[in-house]
């Protein structure tokens, strides 16, 4: 099980949020990771965020000038982002009050850099940004001067399958148009302020589990290579290969114009969403059993 020191529970929930540093240049990806993603009614289960490569990373401190919002949806949604305590590296320890499922969501503000225009380019094209690399070709390109935001969920798996299939309204969101973890592929809606974002890349990899089901310690393990990628289509839509079990990172970066061009030419917003594959459907009640115990 993974362990985020200083937790401080409260009523089973004791805070959360934070946004990273990382540089897009590394084409670091960032990603909420909770304790376990078995989870039944009235245990609590820890949440931290991430930022890394190769789903291997270094856990970020809740940083509050820089968090938006901070979300969970169980029986009900809540808004913990005026709780949260700066510099924690445990974003959250939740009690859900029943077995339907959990919903952790996190929205930053930007954070401005400055690339050598080299760097920023072959960012541009390994994260699959061809029309701003377009565009910047086309204008004579120069540095990189980009701002950046992040939008991250995570889904511990139970019975409500509308807690995990519902926008919640994130600037750039993966939707899932099923409860992922249950089968070999995971289609899924990517969202841009709100509407379906066409031709966009998805990509995931995959991290193994521990014998009961908990993450593996992700500053520790080895990095893996990307499992799976897709483009959504007109619809905003992609169908992303699911092909073996453990945890799994999904992730996608969309790019446009800056709104103010003073700090930036660029602004990006990157999504992830997180969630561990079952062995397979009939595994459920056995999983549970673990988890009570």
């Amino acid at each position: 099980m993974l362990h985020f020191p200083g937790i401080r529970p409260s009523l089973g929930i004791a805070l959360l949020a934070a946004v990273t540093a990382a540089s897009p240049a590394a084409a670091h990806e960032y990603w909420l990771a909770p304790s376990s993603y078995v989870v039944t009614a009235g245990r609590p289960v820890e949440v931290g965020a991430l930022a890394g490569t190769g789903f291997r990373g270094e856990r970020k401190p809740f940083a509050a000038p820089h968090c938006v919002r901070l979300l969970v949806r169980a029986a009900r949604l809540l808004d913990l982002s005026k709780v949260a305590r700066d510099g924690e590296y445990t974003w959250a320890r939740f009690a859900p009050a029943d077995d339907g499922g959990t919903l952790f969501a996190f929205e930053s503000d930007f954070t401005p850099i400055t690339l050598p225009a080299a760097a920023f380019d072959d960012y541009l094209a390994k994260e699959g940004l061809d029309a701003t690399l377009a565009a910047r070709r086309l204008s004579g390109g120069g540095p990189g001067r980009e701002r950046f935001r992040r939008c991250a969920k995570a889904w511990l798996a139970g019975g409500s399958a509308e807690r995990a299939t519902t926008p919640l309204g994130l600037p750039l969101e993966i939707v899932p148009l099923e409860p992922p973890g249950h089968s070999a592929q995971l289609r899924l809606h990517l969202l841009w302020q709100g509407r379906p974002l066409a031709g966009a890349l998805v990509r995931a990899w995959r991290a193994p589990v521990g014998a009961d089901g908990s993450p593996s310690d992700p500053e520790s393990r080895d990095s893996c290579a990307v499992a799976a990628q897709a483009r959504t289509n007109a619809s905003g839509e992609a169908v992303v290969a699911i092909t073996g079990t453990g945890e799994w990172l999904i992730s996608a970066v969309h790019m446009v114009p800056s709104a103010d061009r003073v700090v930036a030419d660029w602004e990006s917003t990157w999504a992830s969403l997180t969630f561990e594959r079952l062995p397979d459907v009939a595994t459920g009640a056995a999983r549970s059993s673990r988890a009570g115990r």
